[in-house]
């Protein structure tokens, strides 16, 4: 008996033996890198390009969404223009006023179209972790968003680029830690520090505000992948009509 289990215990210190080595295959291997790999892939539309010489410069600040329409953008002025995003999600306006040099770099822009909203208009805790409505408050209030805005125009006219502000699209009902209707008074407040700047807009919201259902997230702030080469039509063809004036 006892030299039975002594080979059943043997075997199984084998099998796991086994086990363990075929888990270093290089065939296990390669799977584990390339998922790793995969799961540290980068955004595309974060990626750093490198201009065409010759063609003006063009800077989309923005948030996620942004990052969504950035690479169709890019396609679609492909020859015209060197379309860049910062290698970031812009975030807030909080954020913008901390990184907005860093992001225009040292190279002229032709042209800024830029956008801060949804990240200002959340609910957040202390340590600005969004959570729902009720339990938070809105990293940036309106007040505090109208001066934000003033300054980050005051440093994007320095830059001597035709400038371009985006408004903020829709929040539709069911969105997490952001309350429907918020965007329309940040984007009021917006509308009226840019008109008083003499900034040109593009209504992302009036486009997109009437066809949600079709192409944004369901209780989401984010797009379809279609959505996002609509909004990217949208914003190459706003874009494309500055570099022309």
């Amino acid at each position: 008996m006892n030299r039975t289990w002594k080979v059943l215990c043997g075997l199984s210190v084998l099998a796991l033996c086994v086990a363990a080595y075929a888990a270093q295959t290089p065939d296990a291997d390669a799977g584990k890198a390339k998922a790793k790999a995969k799961a540290k892939a980068p955004n595309p539309a974060l990626a750093q390009i490198e201009d065409v010489p010759g063609l003006p410069r063009v800077l989309l600040i923005g948030d996620s969404i942004s990052m969504g329409y950035t690479p169709a953008v890019r396609e679609l002025l492909k020859g015209k223009a060197n379309v860049c995003h910062p290698p970031e999600n812009c975030s807030s306006t909080i954020v913008g006023l901390k990184r907005l040099d860093a992001w225009l770099g040292e190279k002229k822009w032709d042209v800024i179209h830029f956008n801060f909203g949804l990240h200002d208009l959340k609910y957040v805790d202390e340590k600005t972790t969004m959570v729902a409505v009720e339990k938070g408050k809105q990293w940036v209030p309106p007040e505090e968003y109208e001066k934000n805005l003033r300054q980050i125009v005051e440093r994007l006219k320095k830059t001597g680029a035709r400038l371009i502000w985006c408004s903020t699209t829709p929040v539709p009902e069911g969105t997490p830690g952001r309350a429907p209707g918020d965007e329309v008074k940040y984007n009021q407040v917006a509308a009226k520090v840019m008109t008083e700047c003499g900034v040109e807009i593009d209504d992302l919201y009036a486009f997109a505000a009437p066809k949600v259902k079709d192409i944004q997230l369901p209780k989401n702030v984010h797009f379809s992948g279609e959505g996002s080469k609509q909004l990217a039509e949208v914003v190459a063809a706003k874009v494309e009509k500055a570099l022309a004036k």
